[in-house]
């Protein structure tokens, strides 16, 4: 059944009562390229959600883009590098896939699996290699088999997981847009429910038939002998939030948690109280239904003086959170109009990896991992 994220839920929110992310106070860019920036961070995991190591390395992958001196422009030539964490932080070791001859213009986020002998990973195709520049969105996948070094050597030709409408979802294939007021048909996370062994891929959607313009919803779909089938949203967000982003579920203590992130700037106009912040929900199976996590949803929020130090929370099955560097050191200050002058307070880094401490509908920051 699909739940609702409601606004009576989302009016509970006490931002003095919620968990602060601490504060950051430097950009670590040891082991980066100095000329790229990176965001919308994901580990390479088993098919529990745990990050994994292969041959000894733990692989990530991240968005990242040429630095133009214009955070907003990385949108639009975005590519997934691999990441390996170290301990000093985290080295860059190029681009994930080959070039291939695609339908799609670039690659946003995703999620990426192994059993130690085969890779897939799942993402979202963005634009059209036909017109350059749209906000139109797939679920797409290549699979590929492990070296001795942990890297794929040969990946499979991308290909949509999933084609056709859907009476569930709005279809995010509008060329014009705006950041933050576009529809959703991204971000696909893989997931395999224990309960059965069923593998889904839960994204961030766009509720169909809708009363609200603000119409967020986790999405999912579930994998048959003929492919991925789209079920009904597990959330939505109807009235109360145009974007549910970085959906993903994790299993942990016999529940499902539903996390995902969002910020003030997407809320309808009457809840932008609510901050930017990793939200999510529970549910005692998959699916559903749902309860907010702190009676409203509200997960992890930035420092009242640094709403915009971080974003883009991903939550790992041992309960890592991930994200990256967005607009820090203003010290309380807004964020400056001009672009130039708002570049300079842009990380472009992977954030603190930090952790979670869940005890039923309950969920609070347990401690820093990596700095």
């Amino acid at each position: 059944m699909t739940t609702a994220w409601t606004d009576d839920d989302v009016r509970r929110i006490d931002i003095s009562r919620a968990a602060i992310i601490p504060p950051i106070t430097h950009v670590n860019r040891a082991g980066l390229w100095e000329s790229r920036i990176y965001w919308d961070m994901w580990p390479v995991q088993d098919q529990n959600g745990i990050p994994v190591k292969i041959a000894g390395r733990e692989y990530w992958m991240a968005l990242s883009a040429p630095d133009r001196g214009d955070p907003a422009k990385r949108h639009f030539e975005a590519k997934i590098r691999w990441l390996e964490r170290r301990e000093n932080g985290w080295a860059d070791l190029g681009d994930v896939l080959p070039d291939f001859t695609i339908a799609y213009e670039r690659e946003w986020a995703g999620s990426a699996v192994t059993d130690g002998n085969r890779i897939s990973l799942y993402f979202t195709a963005a634009g059209t290699s036909a017109r350059p520049g749209g906000y139109q969105q797939q679920l797409y996948e290549t699979h590929g088999s492990l070296n001795e070094g942990g890297l794929p050597l040969i990946w499979s030709a991308p290909h949509p997981s999933i084609t056709g409408a859907s009476s569930y979802y709005m279809s995010a294939d509008a060329h014009e847009g705006e950041a933050g007021r576009i529809k959703a048909f991204r971000d696909p996370a893989y997931f395999r429910d224990p309960a059965d062994g069923g593998e889904y891929l839960i994204f961030t959607g766009s509720l169909a038939g809708a009363q609200s313009d603000y119409n967020g919803a986790v999405g999912i779909a579930r994998k048959e002998e003929e492919g991925w089938q789209l079920l009904p949203p597990l959330i939505h967000a109807d009235g109360v939030n145009n974007e549910l982003e970085r959906a993903h579920i994790v299993f942990y203590d016999g529940l499902y948690y539903a996390f995902w992130a969002t910020q003030g700037s997407t809320f309808a106009p009457e809840l932008r109280h609510a901050p930017n912040g990793l939200y999510g929900m529970v549910a005692d199976n998959l699916l559903g239904e749902y309860r907010p996590l702190n009676g409203c949803g509200l997960v992890l929020r930035n420092p009242l003086d640094e709403p915009m130090q971080s974003y883009s929370w991903c939550v790992t099955g041992d309960l890592q959170v991930s994200s990256f560097v967005d607009f820090w050191g203003l010290k309380g200050a807004e964020l400056p109009a001009d672009r130039d002058r708002a570049n300079h307070y842009f990380g472009g880094v992977p954030a603190p990896l930090l952790r979670l401490k869940l005890s039923g509908e309950r969920c609070t920051l347990d401690e820093p991992v990596y700095a």
